[in-house]
């Protein structure tokens, strides 16, 4: 064990006199390895971030304990066919639908219209294209986590008497206002004003669209500008203190809509829903998908990094044949030779190792800080 000892540590000293003797060559040598760890370490944050960011969007412009009924409900990508087979199978859900609904599971859960049209609004003179005028209830924030940072949601009260006011993103407030409170002042949606109550809090992007260019008004305000609706949207989630799940809640809701539109026992829903589970299924499925291709791209820098290592030792031991034939002629044994150039290997791929991963710990914290600042 001693012997060992005294010859791991004579390696050791051996190697480490050869890599200062050769510093820029070391140096060289190490860059490989730490370009290749850092990235792996940085594109596996990227992903870890991303997935986390996605996540927390969703949720803010979804809701956790909320679940969406639609004729065709979905998040992510489908096809024309798959669509269009789906709103010839599916039933449109009307607002007599929602009516049902609440009568029959209203004490256990809770419901509101959710109808959607993108529109130009204005200011003054100045234009915001391609706003997200959205009907719905004021019940909302009950049911979704819809935050306002100034001001109020609209009362049930301004939705009986079709009040003409509403709720808006932090894009229309950059937009038309700067910094400066948005509440009380009024912009035009199709010809009507709008007096603005409340200001939503900042959500950034969910599933590529931008969630801050909302504007939230009454659904009956809604029908007055926009006409009644054919089809409508349902955000729904179990009543606070109903003591049922979200699955539950799902169920009663289904169940319901089940005996409305008269399906048959054992068919498919003649209908669509959209739950949380089934967004962050997607958004796995997506992020899963990125890092299948992005992360083996970035192992070949690793593998391009062990690729010079061993090259630069293969030089090594060319050019230091001498001092291996002197150190043969001492009594040195073949082990011990081998024993040198492994040690030296291996301090240069963890060296290389150990910065790399605190490169990309600082890349990836200073991302990190400014994506924090950016979304404040």
């Amino acid at each position: 064990m001693k012997a060992f000892r005294y010859k791991f540590e004579t390696a050791f000293g051996l190697a480490w006199a050869s890599l200062r003797a050769h510093k820029l060559r070391s140096f060289l040598t190490l860059l490989g390895v730490i370009i290749g760890v850092s990235s792996v370490v940085l594109v596996g944050s990227a992903i870890e971030g991303l997935g986390n960011y996605a996540e927390s969007t969703t949720s803010k412009a979804f809701g956790s304990e909320s679940f969406l009924i639609a004729q065709v409900a979905n998040f992510g990508k489908m096809t024309r066919r798959e669509r269009a087979e789906k709103l010839r199978v599916n039933k449109e859900i009307r607002p007599e639908d929602l009516d049902y609904l609440r009568a029959t599971t209203g004490e256990q859960m809770l419901y509101s219209p959710y109808r959607t049209r993108v529109e130009d609004i204005r200011f003054g003179d100045i234009t915001l294209e391609g706003a997200s005028i959205i009907g719905t209830s004021a019940i909302l924030p009950e049911i979704r986590e819809v935050i306002t940072t100034d001001g109020r949601f609209f009362t049930e009260q301004e939705e009986h008497n079709k009040q003409f006011v509403c709720v808006v993103g932090t894009e229309v407030q950059a937009k038309f206002f700067g910094d400066a409170s948005p509440v009380g002042k009024f912009i035009t949606v199709r010809g009507y004003s709008f007096q603005i109550v409340g200001l939503q809090e900042k959500l950034g992007n969910a599933g590529g669209r931008l969630q801050d260019n909302s504007v939230y008004i009454p659904d009956s305000a809604f029908t007055r500008i926009i006409g009644p609706a054919r089809s409508t949207s349902i955000f729904a989630r179990p009543r606070p203190g109903s003591g049922l799940t979200l699955e539950q809640g799902l169920d009663v809701a289904r169940l319901a809509l089940r005996t409305r539109f008269k399906t048959r026992p054992g068919a498919v829903d003649n209908f669509d829903f959209l739950t949380p589970d089934s967004i962050r299924a997607f958004i796995d499925q997506i992020l899963g998908l990125i890092g299948a291709v992005v992360v083996p791209v970035t192992m070949i820098s690793l593998v391009v990094g062990g690729i010079v290592i061993m090259n630069i030792m293969l030089v090594s031991v060319t050019e230091r044949t001498r001092e291996i034939g002197i150190r043969k002629s001492l009594g040195a044994r073949q082990t011990d030779i081998l024993l040198q150039f492994l040690v030296e290997a291996v301090v240069l791929s963890s060296a290389g190792g150990m910065m790399g991963l605190g490169l990309g710990f600082v890349a990836a914290r200073g991302l990190s800080l400014r994506s924090t600042l950016h979304c404040r």
